[in-house]
């Protein structure tokens, strides 16, 4: 059986989609499935050994540049490929009207959320087999769900496993264990302050732990440049392919990090990790595994908020309580460094364990 799989981005959707292939292949032997993805997750999708083969696409790119994308026959190029194979099913997992349109130019039944269960609603339209999958559920499990009824076979029970081979990724040990602080996210409101990390990279160089911090921009850079300066111990990477980033996360023996793609990574290669939530909720979309903390903020009137610029205004007693210059947003004061880094030596007593 050979299934077209659409689902292009984010880096954590593409990453929350690798389970439900997982459950495909234990349910349905020999099955495989060609993915389409945005062209900088590419390298996702090939890490699973249940993706033949992976049809990058552009969109992110072509919008900015629509003449070019149609003149340099990239566009064409495109539809092509994905039309060349008739698939037994093609299943649109991402539910916006951007991936529905994109099954026109597969060949083969096309299924996907129904208009109750998708993001955009109008999605559905372009679908022949429209599945139900309830809100109110990890994005891991409504993927697996969606899955189980487009291909037929029963939802598998428990955990879903990502299929990732963790040791063949690290390639060679690193010389001495470390702990990765994953402190670059999209919403500015998602952003642990900068002082809380520098206070717990001390922490972490006062208990013998070599810290490393990677980076994605200049901006990303300067802050794990500041969040490094003084503290023995404490080293900033190089700038790192995804694949790059990948090998250093799979040697890693812990991660603290807050709401983004790399965390929900760490958790597909079942590196324990820590993960800092206060304006998202993780009951929907935290880092899905084994040995994952997720520590949300309880911060009265305001967490989860789910916005992603912070709008709270401080009352004149929490102008007095703490500084609104380094500790914002204010929802991450409950969970400030003391409370982090106990969970974080817990992490890696369990792992030393056995």
């Amino acid at each position: 059986m050979r299934v077209l799989l659409i689902k292009t981005s984010s880096m954590g959707d593409v990453i929350h989609t690798l389970p439900a292939i997982t459950d495909a292949r234990q349910a349905i032997p020999g099955i495989q499935f060609d993915w389409v993805v945005e062209e900088g997750f590419a390298e996702i999708p090939a890490w699973h050994p249940g993706v033949a083969e992976v049809i990058p696409v552009a969109i992110r790119r072509w919008r900015k540049h629509p003449l070019k994308a149609a003149m340099s026959g990239e566009w064409k190029r495109f539809k092509q490929r994905v039309g060349a194979t008739r698939y037994d099913a093609i299943i649109d997992a991402q539910g916006l009207l951007k991936s529905a349109w994109l099954t026109r130019y597969a060949e083969g039944p096309v299924v996907g959320l129904d208009r109750d269960s998708a993001r955009e609603p109008i999605a559905s339209r372009f679908y022949d087999v429209q599945c139900d999958v309830p809100w109110g559920q990890h994005a891991v499990e409504r993927v697996r769900l969606l899955f189980a009824r487009a291909l037929g076979y029963p939802l598998p029970p428990g955990i879903g496993h990502y299929g990732l081979d963790r040791q063949l990724l690290a390639g060679t040990p690193p010389q001495r264990p470390f702990v990765l602080f994953l402190h670059g996210t999209t919403w500015a409101s998602k952003h642990w302050p900068e002082l809380y990390w520098k206070q717990l990279a001390g922490r972490a160089a006062q208990n013998g732990l070599d810290v490393r911090l990677p980076w994605g921009n200049a901006s990303e850079k300067a802050r794990a440049e500041r969040i490094a300066g003084g503290v023995d111990g404490v080293e900033v990477l190089p700038r790192l392919s995804l694949a790059g980033m990948a090998r250093i996360l799979a040697s890693a023996s812990a991660c603290v990090a807050v709401d983004t793609g790399l965390g929900h990574l760490a958790a597909a290669l079942d590196v324990p990790t820590v993960s800092l939530f206060g304006p998202t909720d993780p009951a929907l979309t935290g880092a899905y595994g084994f040995s994952q903390v997720h520590l949300s903020s309880d911060y009265p009137s305001c967490a989860p908020c789910l916005q992603k610029t912070c709008s709270y205004q401080p009352t004149p007693d929490e102008a007095r309580r703490f500084d609104l210059k380094r500790e914002q947003p204010l929802c991450f004061t409950r969970l400030n460094p003391d409370r982090v880094f106990p969970e974080l030596e817990a992490l890696l007593l369990d792992k030393r364990a056995p």
